[in-house]
C-alpha cells in the first residue's frame, strides 16, 4: 500500500494523463528534496532581477503567486517589497514554502487553491499573476487550461499582467532533450531528464544524489499552442522571453517566459 512518501502511477504509468494526477506526484518525500533541484541561490543569481524589473517597471504592487511550490519566487518578490498572496493546490508545498520563508524571516500568506476554481479561494484583484516552475503543464485537458486562464483572467484587475513560464517542449518534442542547467533547476546534485515524449506526455525523471528517483507526468506546451492560449483568453499583448532574454534562437532557450496583459500600451 503506498503512503503519502511514495508516489503512485500504476501499472501503466505512461498512460498517466490526468490534470488531478499531480496532488499523486507531489508526496512529501519528493517536496522535502525539492530545493536540492532548485537550489535558491543558485537560481536567484541566475534569475536575477528579471520578475523584479518587469513588475516594478510596471508598477505592479500586489502580486499573486498561483504557483508558489517551495516558495522560491514568494520569497524573492517579497524581499523586493511586493505585497504578496501565495496560492498552490499541493498541501504539502505549501507548508514547505511557510516553512522556508519563516526560515528567511519572511511570512507567506498561503492559500490552498485549484486554479479551475481559482476566485472560489483567492478574493479581490491583483496587478500580478506569476505562475512560474513550469506548472502550466499539470494540466493535461486543453478545457482545464482554457478555465485556469479565465480564473487568472478574472483575478487580474483591468491592467493586470500574467507571468506565466513553461518548459521549451517545442525543442524536446523536435530536437531532443538538452539541458544546460543553468537557470531554473540549478542543482548540480540532480538530474531531471525525460524518459518519455510524446505530443501529450512528457515524463519527467529527477534523480538525487542519494539515489532517490521521483517522477512528473505532464503536458509538453508548445510555445505557438500557449501564446494562442493566452490571446484567446483575452490578453491584448504577450512578449515572450527565452532564458530571461528578448533576443534567442527558438531551439536554445531552456524555458520561456511569457508576459500577457490584459490592456495594449507601447513599451
Amino acid at each position: 500500500m503506498s503512503t503519502i512518501s511514495e508516489q503512485d502511477f500504476g501499472k501503466a504509468p505512461l498512460e498517466v494523463r490526468d490534470t488531478e494526477h499531480y496532488q499523486k506526484e507531489y508526496v512529501q518525500q519528493f517536496v522535502e528534496k525539492w530545493d536540492e533541484l532548485i537550489d535558491w541561490d543558485a537560481r536567484a543569481k541566475s534569475e536575477g532581477q528579471f520578475f523584479v524589473e518587469i513588475l516594478k517597471g510596471r508598477e505592479k504592487v500586489k502580486i499573486l503567486d498561483v504557483a508558489t511550490g517551495t516558495g522560491f519566487h514568494s520569497v524573492q518578490l517579497l524581499k523586493a517589497g511586493f505585497d504578496v498572496t501565495s496560492a498552490d493546490g499541493n498541501a504539502e508545498m505549501l507548508t514547505k514554502a511557510f516553512e522556508n520563508a519563516r526560515n528567511r524571516d519572511q511570512i507567506l500568506q498561503t492559500v490552498h487553491a485549484d486554479w479551475r476554481w481559482l476566485n472560489k479561494d483567492v478574493h479581490g484583484k491583483y496587478d500580478a499573476i506569476v505562475c512560474l516552475g513550469n506548472s502550466f503543464t499539470h494540466l493535461f485537458d486543453e478545457s482545464d487550461r482554457r478555465r485556469a486562464l479565465a480564473e487568472f483572467y478574472a483575478a487580474l484587475k483591468y491592467d493586470g499582467i500574467l507571468i506565466i513560464d513553461q518548459r521549451n517542449y517545442d525543442s524536446i518534442l523536435d530536437e531532443g532533450f538538452s539541458s544546460k542547467h543553468t537557470y531554473y533547476y540549478c542543482g548540480d546534485q540532480v538530474t531531471a531528464e525525460p524518459e518519455h515524449v510524446d505530443d501529450s506526455l512528457a515524463r519527467f525523471r529527477y534523480s538525487f544524489a542519494d539515489g532517490s528517483k521521483f517522477h512528473l507526468n505532464m503536458f509538453p506546451l508548445r510555445k505557438a499552442y500557449m501564446r494562442g492560449l493566452l490571446k484567446e483568453s483575452g490578453f491584448q499583448q504577450i512578449k515572450t522571453y527565452g532564458d530571461f532574454q528578448e533576443t534567442y534562437q527558438e531551439n536554445d532557450p531552456d524555458f520561456f517566459v511569457h508576459v500577457a496583459e490584459k490592456v495594449y500600451h507601447d513599451d
